[in-house]
């Protein structure tokens, strides 16, 4: 089993919306750049992740625990009982595949072509990102990214499907 998680950190007007993720459940998951493998995992987790403006290390550490401890994987009982971590502690091999996807932050309200004024500078995105990944490497999985800053193409077969969205908007 494999989660998709769209994380989109955003900033509307005044009113802040600092992470957004969809989280999906998925079977498989690779990313694949100029038709070269750049990530793949058999399971555990696919982030795509989207850096906004206002975006802080507290969004993405919020965001870190938040995924790595969602019980959205299901037990001997078929119940979703169990994170990602105690996938990994039942002796599943597991691990996350972190994708960068500027795009998340699109505002389309008004006419029809997006915006992404909401997105962060690719030089702050990047450092955000990085720490992400580092942020989920430290919670002992193993991590595999795409490329930042790259056109992509990324492959997942959803299972189920669950679909959870998260939103730090009421975090204080």
């Amino acid at each position: 089993m494999f989660l998709s998680v769209l994380a989109a950190f955003v900033k509307k007007g005044s009113r802040e919306q600092k992470v957004k993720a969809v989280v999906q459940r998925v079977i498989n998951a690779s990313v694949t750049v100029n038709g070269d493998i750049k990530g793949k995992i058999e399971s555990g987790l696919l982030i795509y992740l989207g850096v906004g403006l206002y975006d802080e290390q507290q969004e993405a550490d919020w965001l870190v625990d938040k995924i790595t401890n969602l019980r959205i994987f299901d037990d001997a009982d078929g119940k979703m009982n169990l994170s990602i971590k105690d996938f990994l502690a039942n002796g599943v091999k597991a691990g996350c595949l972190v994708i960068s996807q500027f795009t998340l932050l699109a505002d389309a309200r008004k006419g029809r072509r997006p915006s992404w004024n909401n997105a962060a500078p690719p030089e702050k995105a990047k450092i955000l990102y990085e720490y992400f990944i580092q942020s989920v490497k430290k919670q002992n999985l193993l991590c595999e990214t795409g490329e930042f800053q790259s056109h992509m193409n990324v492959t997942y077969t959803n299972d189920g499907p669950v679909t959870i969205i998260l939103d730090t908007n009421d975090l204080k």
